[in-house]
């Protein structure tokens, strides 16, 4: 095998690797009533800021898994200018997050499952790299793909189900008056 294939194997078995990790903190974004969605900030093979959707717990609209990743990140490399990092996310990055990550510097993102309704890394728009801003983000999107697009289905089918049975309780109770 040569070195141009060894190079991309050990990128591709990382890029698993690191989006497994955001996975599981996905996972834990579920198990707080959160959109399961996770990011991690890799820096010289080493996560450097892990983070996962916390807007409903946070009261905090900007709490978004890349958000809290790349604020962990900044404290522990001691810059806000994320230079020569990857970030992983489970979810394509939405224009806020897309644009947090522009200005942090970020050098790639690897993101699973496209969003087709805010997606901001090609889906409805491409943000990370825009003509108009003096920073451009590689991007990469579909690595574990299916299992994080899984993921979020088996999430969304839980609760609309979860909405359904509340909704025919409260009914049900409604008519035992």
């Amino acid at each position: 095998m040569s070195n141009k294939n060894q190079e991309t194997l050990s990128s591709a078995t990382a890029d698993a690797v690191f989006m497994r990790r955001a996975m599981e903190l996905a996972a834990q974004a579920e198990t707080e009533g959160e959109v399961p969605v996770g990011a991690v900030v890799v820096h010289n093979g080493v996560i450097v800021g892990e983070g996962w959707n916390r807007s409903i717990g946070h009261h905090d609209a900007t709490a978004h898994a890349e958000m809290m990743a790349l604020r962990q990140a900044g404290q522990a490399l001691q810059n806000y200018r994320l230079i020569d990092t990857t970030l992983y996310v489970t979810l394509e990055p939405c224009p806020m997050c897309a644009g947090a990550i522009v200005h942090s510097r970020v050098g790639k993102v690897v993101f699973g499952a496209h969003d087709a309704k805010t997606g901001a890394a090609g889906s409805t728009m491409n943000l990370l790299s825009y003509e108009g801003v003096n920073h451009h983000v590689l991007f990469e999107g579909d690595v574990l793909a299916s299992e994080c697009r899984a993921q979020l289905q088996a999430f969304f089918k839980r609760r609309r189900a979860e909405k359904k049975a509340a909704k025919l309780a409260a009914r049900q109770a409604s008519n035992d008056v």
